[in-house]
């Protein structure tokens, strides 16, 4: 883009980009890369810290869907250097109709950078009903706030 602004400050704009649902974010940042052959799994996650502007990496992420029983785990993560869970599930993996939820281990994240965090687990419950869309559940968390939206 040619703006000089320090990274985390391009992620913050980015963020804040992302939040206003103003116009599309400048093609110079490019596109989220995509699993070979440009497809991708059909529940995807990013998580973002806002207190530092940048992504969190080694967040552990579990998915499980409500079944009768219970919860029934279908697939789990850890975020990458981006901040993303590109396994999350298999980009072969079927969905049902149903609720899911998505619940991020924030706990053991401010731990690993000697941090406290006021909610320890951040579940993200979402209903299912077009199983051949796309799903992305972004986190943008803080360690005493968080906030999430239907990502595209």
């Amino acid at each position: 883009c040619g703006l000089p602004l320090p990274m985390s400050q391009q992620r913050l704009d980015t963020l804040a980009r992302h939040v206003s649902g103003s116009l599309p974010i400048p093609q110079c940042l490019g596109p989220v890369p995509t699993a070979a052959g440009g497809q991708r799994p059909p529940v995807t996650s990013h998580v973002l810290d806002t207190g530092s502007g940048r992504p969190a990496q080694g967040v552990s992420v579990v998915l499980d869907i409500k079944q009768p029983s219970g919860w029934k785990q279908i697939g789990a993560d850890v975020t990458n250097s981006d901040g993303r869970c590109p396994k999350l599930l298999p980009v072969t993996h079927q969905l049902i109709p149903g609720v899911y939820r998505c619940t991020f281990d924030t706990s053991s994240y401010y731990a690993a950078k000697r941090e406290t965090c006021f909610y320890p687990e951040v579940p993200i419950i979402f209903e299912i009903k077009a199983v051949n869309e796309h799903y992305h559940i972004p986190l943008l968390v803080s360690s005493f706030g968080f906030s999430t939206y239907r990502g595209s």
